[in-house]
């Protein structure tokens, strides 16, 4: 069978947020072929006065396999198929539906997901054998329960000014820090299709393990030794386009691939809490780059493991490349939102004087070697208020609707065959 590509991250990554959870347990929970001895339109499933058929769930499976989502146990599977009409009643009570417009327009950024046409996508399901009614059925379900959620809990999930200060580390009690771990894989012009698939099925892996042994395999981070596995870090020290990604993710969940200037990256959160004492903001950051020949070989190494023995501040440097054409060594000062979010990426996991070797430039050709001389206080916002007070508002929705799902289970009565 013809597969879709590049739904398999697009599912993962959340798509019709605020009910980012709901979707993805609903795609990556599928269902069993059909039983020889039930008839297509008899009921499978029984959930309060609603049914699901066995040509329901066989339908929605050809959907999932076309895209190319993974498969789940069948236990899973029809749990998910049971909240979906456990949130239809819900929906049908308060008398919400998927407005017709809003329903192309989500069956367009699907198909255009996949590189197709709405029409293209349509007939290519079609030719797997899934009904147009299907799809369209699919997609107006998440838009309405979006739509519930957000009008019966709105007014509660948005945060206070308090609450967003304490996200930008602007508060007397303290700020936001996150526990991740990273994959950085490093990309060429010739690897790049290839780092992408690699980045795409990482994107997909479940569990912290399955991350982990990822990180050991693949990653190019001084992190691989143990899994990936970063120490505590301050929001606030994450470059600023990507605080509100990672404010977005719960406990196990796993980022997009994330393109860098020489790499691709990853970030699954293990944790998140607020600290004691405010995080600091940061006016300027002060690092240089000392560029070593010859990529990331084990000579080209060696001498950067050896290098980091022989310097104690950026200054010495400068002994370093003595009498070396002048771009063997970068001393720069700026912004944290003009810096690149590779080099950002790396300032935000090391304290003065401290050394990373993990990015390359020129097509992979050359080592940086970078170094973080000073950070001058400020505090001004980098990140914009409205994107961390949209991710705690997200994640707050996506809070309450897993709630209310979790309380109509509870009340459920539920017969399956």
């Amino acid at each position: 069978m013809q597969l879709i590509p590049g739904f398999s991250s697009f599912l993962r990554s959340g798509w019709l947020k605020p009910v980012a959870p709901v979707l993805t347990a609903l795609v990556l929970a599928f269902v069993a072929p059909q039983t020889q001895a039930q008839s297509l339109f008899s009921p499978a499933i029984k959930v309060n006065q609603d049914i699901v058929t066995w040509y329901e769930l066989d339908q929605r499976q050809q959907f999932l396999t076309v895209l190319g989502a993974p498969g789940a146990s069948d236990e899973e599977v029809r749990q998910a198929l049971i909240d979906d009409r456990l949130r239809r009643q819900v929906m049908r009570q308060a008398g919400i539906s998927a407005n017709p417009e809003a329903v192309q327009l989500g069956i367009d950024e699907f198909a255009a997901r996949g590189q197709l046409s709405s029409d293209e996508f349509l007939q290519l399901l079609a030719d797997a054998g899934v009904s147009r009614e299907t799809v369209r059925d699919f997609i107006a379900d998440q838009l309405s329960w979006r739509d519930f959620i957000s009008a019966r809990f709105i007014s509660q999930a948005r945060p206070t000014e308090d609450e967003i200060n304490r996200a930008l580390g602007q508060s007397g009690s303290g700020g936001l820090q996150v526990l991740l771990s990273e994959i950085i894989i490093p990309v060429t012009p010739q690897t790049l299709p290839q780092v992408q698939l690699l980045a795409d099925e990482i994107a997909l892996v479940e569990g912290f393990d399955a991350f982990s042994a990822a990180a050991t395999q693949y990653s190019a981070a001084g992190t691989r030794t143990n899994g990936g596995q970063l120490d505590w870090l301050n929001l606030t020290e994450l470059p600023p386009a990507l605080q509100p990604v990672i404010l977005g993710l719960k406990t196990g969940d796993i980022t997009q691939p994330i393109s860098l200037s020489n790499a691709v990256a990853l970030f699954q959160m293990r944790g998140i809490r607020e600290s004691a004492t405010a995080a600091p903001q940061y006016s300027k950051v002060d690092y240089a780059i000392y560029n070593l020949p010859g990529g990331r070989s084990p000579a080209t190494l060696a001498r950067a493991a050896e290098l980091r023995e022989e310097v104690d501040t950026c200054d010495d440097l400068y002994g370093i490349a003595q009498d070396q054409p002048p771009e063997v060594l970068e001393r720069i000062e700026a912004a944290p939102a003009e810096i690149p979010r590779d080099i950002a990426l790396e300032l935000a996991k090391l304290d003065l004087n401290e050394v990373s070797t993990t990015l390359t430039s020129n097509n992979g050709q050359t080592l940086r070697f970078l170094m973080l001389c000073t950070r001058t206080l400020d505090r001004g916002e980098e990140t914009s208020r409205a994107d961390v007070a949209n991710a705690l508002t997200q994640q707050r929705l996506q809070a309450f609707s897993e709630s209310l799902l979790e309380q109509l289970r509870a009340d459920a009565t539920i017969v399956e065959q």
